[in-house]
């Protein structure tokens, strides 16, 4: 009678998790088709891409120069089968979600892919450089990457290789009807400000906000005089919550103080973005992922996680990057909010991606 008893309760439990997967199923495809009619009538042609490790599809791999790649396993474990691409998780990114979800392609390349062809140019690429950041110091410096200015210089680069593609006035239409999507920051802060001391000895930490502020203003100016009409501006993750960063400062729970910082650069990050919109007169999309995240992290059991204080690769806490190439992984990949001490797994990337769409479906 125990046994029966127990195998109900197993049967209630299958029952109600099948349930919840349906439910958030059928929202996720009442949001995907929404976004496609609404791009549809707002003559939405493509995503583009620009920012750091969250949006880079593989970049890195065709720079020399830096060790900040992600060519190799465990990356890539869930992408195809089981192929590193350059991506800094386990499967794909909340962009080729998004890129999914208008109905494009179910992945954004990199713009330096050598197996690029001319009809990806047509449904969107990235120029995103793991390790970049808004301050071109970060890149340029530190991490050896390519900086905002280089991706903006590969973009001019892209319109010329479009406009010969299809002509100069559908490659204008095209750029004019696209959604720009860019990611960056934490970079800057983690490593260009807390790490290296270069910049905080020059600024205090709130000079050294205003001063990105004024970093991505000059070159969301450069979009908008380059064809951008549509930006989506990802905002500043919690990353005293990394693993990486709890370990560093010795703390079982998340850095305040940093968590703090991130808040309060989001603020500044939206104002700014609410003047450059009245200003340029384009459109602008902030996406608060701060929310999002700490939202999960707090309540991990209520979105089907399990781990939210370390990793899944290696000991979860400190490595990444290089340091990962041949260590194991953890069994059940979809319990797990961080791939490794810093970077999303790709479900948690997948919760990011619902987040941009409700923002762009709110935009359109």
């Amino acid at each position: 009678m125990k046994h029966l008893a127990w195998v109900a309760v197993y049967l209630v439990i299958v029952i109600l998790l099948f349930e919840v997967l349906v439910t958030c199923n059928a929202r996720v495809v009442h949001s995907a088709h929404k976004l496609r009619v609404l791009a549809a009538k707002y003559n939405v042609t493509c995503i583009l891409v620009f920012g750091d490790s969250s949006v880079d599809p593989g970049n890195n791999n065709n720079l020399p120069n830096t060790w900040h790649k992600g060519n190799f396993l465990p990356y890539g474990k869930d992408f195809g089968h089981s192929k590193p691409t350059g991506r800094f998780t386990n499967g794909r990114l909340s962009t080729d979600m998004i890129a999914e979800a208008l109905g494009y392609t179910n992945t954004i390349k990199a713009y330096l892919d050598q197996n690029l062809m001319d009809e990806d140019l047509l449904h969107g690429v990235s120029f995103a450089s793991g390790g970049s950041g808004y301050d071109d110091f970060t890149a340029d410096n530190i991490t050896n990457v390519m900086s905002l200015r280089k991706q903006l210089d590969y973009f001019k680069e892209y319109k010329t290789r479009l406009g010969k593609l299809v002509g100069e006035e559908s490659s204008h239409r095209i750029v004019e009807n696209a959604v720009f999507i860019l990611s960056m920051g934490t970079n800057d802060f983690l490593q260009n400000y807390y790490i290296d001391p270069t910049r905080s000895q020059m600024f205090t930490i709130a000079q050294y906000q205003g001063f990105l502020i004024n970093c991505m203003e000059s070159y969301i100016r450069e979009m908008h005089s380059l064809g951008v009409t549509r930006l989506m501006v990802v905002g500043m993750e919690p990353f005293g919550c990394m693993p990486m960063i709890k370990t560093l400062t010795n703390n079982v729970d998340c850095n305040k103080e940093m968590n703090q910082v991130a808040l309060s650069f989001n603020i500044l990050l939206k104002a700014k973005l609410f003047t450059l919109e009245k200003t340029l007169h384009m459109s602008t999309i902030f996406v608060d992922i701060y929310g999002v995240i700490q939202n999960t992290l707090q309540n991990p059991t209520k979105y089907g996680f399990t781990e939210s204080k370390k990793g899944c690769c290696g000991d979860g806490l400190t490595q990444f990057g290089a340091s990962l190439k041949g260590l194991s992984t953890c069994t059940n990949r979809s319990k797990y909010i961080y791939w490794d001490a810093v970077h999303f797994t790709e479900k948690m990337y997948y919760i990011i991606a619902e987040e941009s769409v409700k923002s762009l479906i709110a935009s359109l």
